[in-house]
This record gives C-alpha cells, sequence and structure tokens, in this order.
C-alpha cells in the first residue's frame, strides 16, 4: 500500500484524473475496477471517481507496486533556457524560435522546450519534482514546430487551470503575423475544421460536414506589397495548423508553406505569434489585464521587408 498526501498542485482535480497522472502505467479499465473495489480510496474511505480531491487529503492505494514506476525527469541535457519576455510568479511567456520542438514524441526525444522551461525553474528553485505526485510544469497554448512567437508556461496546477479556461472562453488574444501570396479582404472568416491526423494536416471546408468544428480568425492587412501581404490575424478559435489550413483554403497562403502549397521562398511558414493580451475577471489573475507583450522586431517582418523591400513598422 502507498499514501499520498494531496498538496496545492494536486488539489481542485477529480480522483480519476490524479491516479491517471500518477499511476500512468494503469490501463483506464482497471483504475475505474479498483476504485469500485475499494482498493483505491481517499482518507480510507470508498470514493467515486469524480470526487474533487482537496489540499490535505490522503489517497490509499492498495495495488500493484508496478504501477508505481517513477518516472525520473532527467532535465541534465536540457539547454538552458532562452527568449523570456515575462515572468512572474505563475507564468513564463517565452518568445519560442522557428525549429523549437516544444514536447518530445516517438519521433523525436531530444532537447524539448518543456524540458528547458523544467530545468529552468528547478535550477531556480521553483519547481521540485521530488514534492510533487501529479503536476508538471506545462504550456497553456500550442506552437508548431516551425512557428515562432510568445508561448505561456504555466509554473503551478492552478495558473494552468485558469489559463486554459481564460483561453477556451476568450479572455486571451492572440495574434499572429504572417506573409501570404496575394491580396485579401480584410475581416472574420468562418469555416469548418477537421484534422487528418494520419496526414498531419488540417482539412477546411465552407460548409458543416460530420465530425467538424467550426474555426474562425480576423485578418487585418498591415501592408500590401506587389506580390504579398503582411497579415495581423487574430485567431479566435486555435485549432493545430488553423492559421495555415484557413489562408490556403482562401486562396492565399502562407509563403514557406509547401504543407499547404505556399512558395518555398523560406525555411519555414511565414507565420509568428507576436502578440498577447488579456481580457479576465478571474480572481488573482486579474492583474493580467494590465500586461500586453508585442514582439515587434521579428524574423516575419524583417523578411518580409527583404522580399518586398519596403520599410513596415507595426504598432
Amino acid at each position: 500500500m502507498r499514501e499520498f498526501l494531496i498538496n496545492e498542485n494536486d488539489a481542485d482535480q477529480r480522483l480519476d484524473k490524479y491516479i491517471q497522472k500518477t499511476c500512468r502505467k494503469m490501463p483506464k479499465s482497471l483504475m475505474y475496477r479498483l476504485i469500485r473495489q475499494k482498493k483505491i480510496k481517499v482518507n480510507r474511505k470508498r470514493s467515486e471517481p469524480n470526487a474533487m480531491l482537496q489540499k490535505g487529503d490522503r489517497i490509499q492505494m492498495f495495488i500493484n507496486e508496478d504501477f508505481f514506476a517513477d518516472e525520473k525527469i532527467d532535465v541534465s541535457k536540457a539547454s538552458k533556457l532562452q527568449g523570456i519576455v515575462y515572468e512572474d510568479k505563475h507564468f513564463l511567456i517565452l518568445d519560442k524560435q522557428q525549429g523549437v520542438i516544444v514536447h518530445s514524441s516517438r519521433k523525436f526525444q531530444g532537447d524539448t522546450l518543456i524540458d528547458q522551461v523544467m530545468k529552468y525553474l528547478i535550477d531556480t528553485h521553483q519547481y521540485d519534482p521530488q514534492n510533487e505526485n501529479s503536476f508538471r510544469p506545462a504550456f497553456a497554448n500550442r506552437l508548431d514546430q516551425n512557428t515562432g512567437g510568445l508561448i505561456i508556461a504555466c509554473k503551478n496546477a492552478k495558473s494552468l487551470r485558469i489559463m486554459n479556461e481564460m483561453i477556451r472562453t476568450h479572455q486571451v488574444e492572440k495574434h499572429y503575423l504572417c506573409i501570404i501570396e496575394g491580396k485579401i479582404r480584410d475581416g472574420l472568416y468562418k469555416h469548418y475544421y477537421m484534422k487528418d491526423e494520419k496526414r498531419n494536416m488540417a482539412l477546411i471546408f465552407d460548409e458543416p460536414k460530420n465530425n467538424c468544428a467550426e474555426v474562425s480568425l480576423a485578418v487585418q492587412t498591415l501592408h500590401q506589397g506587389k506580390k504579398y501581404s503582411l497579415l495581423d490575424v487574430d485567431l479566435i478559435s486555435g485549432k493545430s495548423h488553423q492559421i495555415r489550413a484557413q489562408l490556403a483554403h482562401l486562396h492565399h497562403p502562407l509563403i514557406g508553406d509547401v504543407k499547404y502549397h505556399g512558395k518555398q521562398i523560406m525555411k519555414h511558414q511565414a507565420l509568428y505569434a507576436y502578440k498577447l493580451t488579456f481580457h479576465t475577471d478571474q480572481p488573482d489573475f486579474e492583474y493580467l489585464n494590465a500586461i500586453k507583450i508585442v514582439q515587434k522586431n521579428n524574423f516575419i517582418i524583417q523578411k518580409y521587408k527583404s522580399i518586398e523591400n519596403v520599410e513596415v513598422e507595426i504598432d
């Protein structure tokens, strides 16, 4: 039997969610059976899978030790974290460079951005994996490997939960700079989205289809050149590859985005998350409303200046 004391980062989550993070090798079906059989208890009493854990609760698990195979966090080989543009006790906002991989996967197990964040937080004594049961620092928004820009890392469970909710309810404005082929009409664009996981591509449709989600983005032209346009894109819904796929569907692919039929005149797609603003009434997080982060000097601006031979400034 093992007993776990619920700390601040473990609290305010369901029992089954906590067990999935603590015993990552345990099948879900077995977990629910063990809860029913009272092999997993809260404060030595039978509990339901959806019971919300509170700080100070104790979880007793009468299960096979194999499920407790500890996953060591080894960030000794992680690179030094670069590009911090904002930090407080809850959040790190980073300027991610193009080509940097955010999370490890089956294809890539090397030096990832989340490893660099964890190493930084461990080295600065803001995170101690030895004292945590279920929480690891995590990102609240996503950026593709070849998309650069602002990404939000959360240092504790409360900040991650609140920021995820803020993003879901559109309390965070995320603006991107991009370079497209041709000229586009400014305004709001709504489409229907489906992800083809096998090809790792987003599919966009004009009309609703089964298993499609409605997506939207707002486009504002910052500069119109001879062949290309520099855009500010307000990403409203935020699906994987959404900006790339929607603009390609509108016959204005990003330059460099060969996956979505853009011209290969730069190494990666011309897309950069350059601005974050917050509009929240969340208790303890209203201070974010005074924060506006804009990265004006970036490779998208420099690339656009070079291919259109113009001088461009952004607000």
